[in-house]
C-alpha cells in the first residue's frame, strides 16, 4: 500500500488549490467523490470565475475568531492569484475575476498543476479515516490508503453530501471534532406569504433591508428576482448570509430607490384623476406583476401606495435548503484549529476552505478564503509559519 506524505480529501477550489501549491514537494493524492475536480469552482460568479474581492478583511466574513481569520485571510486580494497564469480585473463592487470571464479557464489552470503534482482519484468516496502510527489510514470505496498527513477540504453541504451521507464533517468527527450547526447561505430564502407567488418570475433592481425581531440586520441594492414561493437574485443572496440562521426575519423592499414617495404619489394622483383603474395605478412605474401586488397591500390613497412602494415588506420562512446553495454557514470550531489551521486534537489533521466555520459575504469572499486557508496549509505542511 503506498504511502503519501499527503492525503487531500476533496478536489474543489481548495484541495485543487492546495496540490497545486505543493508543487511536488511532498507527495500528494487528491480524492474526489464527483466525476471531475473542481466543478463548483467552473460555476462560480454565474461562471465568469469572482474569485477574490478588492475589498477582503475579516470584517467580511462571517466567524468566531476574527484574529485567525485576518490572519489567513489577510487583505491582500493579489495574494492568492499566484497560482493562476493570466490577467484579472475587478469591478465597480471590488469583485476581482479573470479578465476572460470564464471560471472553467481558472479550473483548468489548478487542474493541470494539481495533476503534474499528486495523484488524482475521482469517483472516489472516502468512508472513513482513521489514526495510525506512521499518520493515516483512509478507508475508500476503491480501498484504503495511507498517509503522513490528513486535510479534508471537503466543503459544505450540497446535493451529493446530503444524499450520500458522506461528509468531511462525519471524517473530522470520527476524530474528535465537534460541527456547528450548519445552515445555507448565499442562497434562495423561502416566502411565508403564498400569494407572492404570483410574482413567479418577476425581476426588478431595489434595496433590500433585512430585520430579525424587528431589530435592523443588514442591508443593500441589487436584483430581486421572484420564484415559486421564493426569492433570490443578486441582492437577496448577499442578504442570506445574515439571516439564514435567525427567527422571525422580515424583509423590507425599497422599489425605486432612486425615487421619492412625492414623485410616486403624484403620479398616482395623476392617473387617479384620468380614470385608472386601482390595480392599474403602478403601471409603467413599476412591473405590472409588482404594481399590483403592491396595491393590494393598501386600502389609501397615493401617499398609503407611494409608502408601500417604498417600504413593502415580506415574512421569511427560513432558506430554499442546501441543494441550492452556493455556501455553508458553519463547521469545523475555530477554536479546535491553530494558526496553522492544524487540529488541535490530531497531528497531521488539517482543514482548508468551507469545511471549517468561516463563511464570507456574496462577492468572491468565500473564494479567497478557500484558496487563502489551502495555502495557510500548504505552509504548514512544508515547513512554513504556523
Amino acid at each position: 500500500m503506498k504511502m503519501y506524505d499527503v492525503a487531500i480529501t476533496g478536489g474543489g477550489a481548495s484541495g485543487l488549490y492546495l496540490a497545486a501549491l505543493l508543487g511536488g514537494r511532498l507527495s500528494a493524492v487528491v480524492i474526489e467523490s464527483g466525476a471531475r475536480v473542481g466543478s463548483k469552482l467552473s460555476a462560480t460568479g454565474g461562471g465568469q470565475g469572482n474569485l477574490t474581492n478588492t475589498g477582503v478583511c475579516a470584517d467580511r466574513y462571517f466567524c468566531s475568531d476574527r484574529r485567525l481569520v485576518e490572519s489567513v485571510a489577510g487583505s491582500d486580494w493579489r495574494s492568492v492569484l499566484a497560482p493562476f497564469d493570466g490577467l484579472f480585473t475587478a469591478d465597480a463592487r471590488g469583485r476581482v475575476y479573470p479578465a476572460g470571464r470564464q471560471a472553467s479557464a481558472l479550473t483548468d489552470c489548478l487542474r493541470r498543476k494539481a495533476e503534474a503534482n499528486a495523484d488524482i482519484m475521482t469517483e472516489t468516496s472516502v468512508l472513513g479515516i482513521k489514526r495510525a502510527a506512521d499518520g493515516f489510514l483512509l478507508k475508500t470505496d476503491k480501498g484504503a490508503l495511507r498517509a503522513r498527513n490528513a486535510v479534508l477540504c471537503t466543503g459544505g453541504m450540497d446535493m451529493r453530501t446530503v444524499f450520500s451521507g458522506h461528509t468531511g464533517y462525519d471524517l473530522a468527527t470520527s476524530l474528535g471534532h465537534s460541527v456547528t450547526a450548519l445552515y445555507p447561505a448565499i442562497t434562495q430564502l423561502a416566502l411565508t406569504d403564498k400569494s407572492l407567488r404570483a410574482l413567479k418570475g418577476v425581476r426588478t433592481d431595489c434595496r433590500v433591508r433585512a430585520y430579525g425581531c424587528g431589530e435592523f440586520i443588514a442591508e443593500t441594492e441589487g436584483e430581486v428576482i421572484f420564484g415559486d414561493g421564493v426569492v433570490g437574485g443578486s441582492a437577496v443572496y448577499y442578504i442570506s448570509s445574515f439571516v439564514t440562521d435567525k427567527r422571525n426575519v422580515e424583509l423590507e423592499f425599497e422599489f425605486l430607490p432612486g425615487v421619492s414617495e412625492e414623485e410616486i404619489a403624484e403620479d398616482v394622483r395623476k392617473k387617479t384623476a384620468l380614470g385608472v383603474e386601482r390595480g392599474e395605478l403602478l403601471g409603467i412605474t413599476l412591473n405590472n406583476r409588482l404594481g399590483r401586488a403592491v396595491v393590494a397591500r393598501t386600502g389609501g390613497g397615493a401617499e398609503e401606495i407611494a409608502h408601500t412602494v417604498k417600504h413593502f415588506t415580506v415574512g421569511i420562512a427560513g432558506a430554499k435548503g442546501f441543494y441550492g446553495a452556493q455556501v455553508t454557514k458553519g463547521g469545523i470550531p475555530l477554536s479546535e484549529v491553530t494558526d496553522g489551521l492544524e487540529s488541535r486534537f490530531v497531528k497531521g489533521l488539517y482543514f482548508a476552505g468551507e469545511i471549517l466555520d468561516v463563511d464570507g459575504e456574496c462577492g468572491g469572499f468565500n473564494l479567497h478564503w478557500a484558496f487563502s486557508s489551502a495555502a495557510r496549509v500548504a505552509r504548514s505542511l512544508t515547513g512554513g509559519a504556523k
